[in-house]
């Protein structure tokens, strides 16, 4: 497995993995991380990093997460103003018009849509926005915590208390989202109250969730902790392979080293 181990500026080591899995023929995962060339917008702006699972068919689910990490980017890089959460919810809702404008031009691609969750890591401060069913962990010491909420039938039942979170990840309806990117009339990114202060040796996962679905939070954690960002990309993507790999899986993980 080829990992991507990022270039980044100090502070941070970083690195990705997407995989298409052992039953889909197409990879409708994208992901990017990004960071602005000159040292002032990067003052300002950070680090970029999002991840989006596309859903609408062989061609749509491929277009739908390309366009969402494309105009989260081009989006977030333009804004001008905004802090980065406010840049951040922004992305998402021009990229949620950007999907839909492309289907309207694209009718074969009608339904198109897919999850996206997008952070920035400004100084020590991290923000996000959030989409759908795709996730950001942080893992701090031996403790792991899950940032964002799932946007799925299950992720309801869950909050309602008829589901046991550990129950969640092998629900047969775990699937059916209840919000994506492109889908409905109006999207509303859900996003941190306040930003997160990051602390030396804090790690960040995203990942789709062909991969969540698959290994265990606690799994994620132990990896995190006893390997390198690159190592723990191929390691975790690996377990889900094991596992029957039904669906493509992608993971970006960055630990911070102020």
């Amino acid at each position: 497995m080829a990992v991507d181990v990022n270039k980044a500026k100090p502070g941070i080591e970083i690195a990705s993995l997407t995989d298409v899995g052992r039953q889909r023929s197409n990879n409708e995962d994208s992901y990017l991380y990004w960071e602005p060339e000159s040292e002032q917008e990067f003052a300002r702006k950070g680090r970029l990093a999002v991840v989006a699972d596309g859903m609408g068919g062989y061609e749509g689910g491929q277009e739908a997460s390309r366009i969402a990490v494309e105009t989260v980017r081009e989006h977030y890089d333009r804004a001008v103003g905004q802090d980065p959460q406010q840049a951040l919810v922004a992305a998402l809702i021009a990229a949620h018009a950007s999907i839909q404008s492309y289907a309207v031009e694209h009718p074969q691609l009608q339904g198109m849509g897919t999850t996206c969750t997008a952070l920035a890591i400004v100084g020590s401060h991290l923000y996000f926005a959030h989409v759908g069913d795709s996730r950001l962990y942080l893992v701090r010491g031996a403790t792991i915590s899950r940032l964002t909420r799932d946007h799925s039938y299950v992720g309801r039942l869950v909050e309602s208390g008829i589901v046991r979170p550990e129950d969640a990840e092998s629900h047969p309806q775990r699937h059916i989202l209840t919000a994506a990117l492109g889908s409905g009339r109006e999207v509303d990114p859900d996003f941190p109250e306040a930003p997160y202060t990051l602390e030396d040796g804090d790690s960040l996962i995203l990942c789709t969730d062909g991969l969540w679905s698959l290994v265990s939070e606690q799994e994620i954690a132990n990896v995190i902790r006893s390997n390198s960002p690159a190592d723990s990309c191929r390691t975790l993507v690996q377990r889900a392979l094991d596992r029957g790999g039904p669906d493509n899986a992608t993971v970006i993980v960055l630990r911070v080293t102020l």
